[in-house]
């Protein structure tokens, strides 16, 4: 009997320390089972954070891409300005050769219709000087032609060396009268020729 009690306490004792270990095998099999549950969650954020430092990835290269187009723009920009600065310098410099020659244009032009204007006065005073000596000259010729008609008409013979010397005082007269004829048609040419030059210049 006593053998008997001994042995059901020992199997009443082994139950308890089967039941206990039965509970703490259930506690670590939860405690184990929490830890994959702690594990996965902290498994699933390590994949999320690798996807967005993936994206993170995917957009700094694209940032990148970006900034080399960027950067390739700006060089192809400053390229094209420092030709358009080339060529504003350059057009700057040719207007400023446009104003220098119509500068240039202008004093000539000035000049020259100063010159025209003075050609102008001394033809005008030549011309009228002109007139007046071929006046005297025709006055000088009527008188000669009249001194000559009465020289004829006169019953009263002169002596031949007058007459001869009149004459020949007319016909230098006449050939005055035809040089003065020419030079003011020679200043007329030239007055004309000043004035197509003055014309093809402007």
């Amino acid at each position: 009997m006593a053998l008997s009690s001994a042995f059901h306490e020992r199997l009443e004792q082994m139950d308890r320390t089967r039941i206990q270990r039965l509970s703490l095998l259930q506690a670590e099999k939860e405690l184990q089972a929490h830890k994959s549950r702690i594990l996965a969650s902290k498994l699933a954020n390590i994949r999320a954070m690798e996807q967005k430092c993936w994206l993170f990835d995917r957009k700094i290269a694209s940032q990148n891409f970006n900034l080399l187009s960027l950067k390739s723009q700006i060089e192809n920009l400053e390229a094209k300005y420092d030709s358009l600065w080339q060529e504003y310098r350059s057009m700057q410099n040719e207007v400023e050769e446009i104003e220098e020659l119509h500068k240039m244009k202008d004093n000539f032009y000035e000049a020259k219709k100063m010159e025209m204007k003075e050609f102008k006065e001394m033809s005008d005073k030549f011309v009228v000087k002109c007139e007046l000596e071929v006046e005297n000259l025709r006055d000088g010729v009527n008188e000669l032609r009249s001194s000559f008609t009465d020289l004829k008409s006169d019953k009263r013979n002169s002596c031949n060396s007058e007459i001869a010397a009149a004459e020949a005082r007319r016909l230098r007269l006449l050939a005055e009268k035809e040089n003065l004829c020419r030079y003011i048609e020679s200043n007329h040419q030239i007055k004309a020729q000043l004035q197509n030059q003055v014309q093809n210049f402007l």
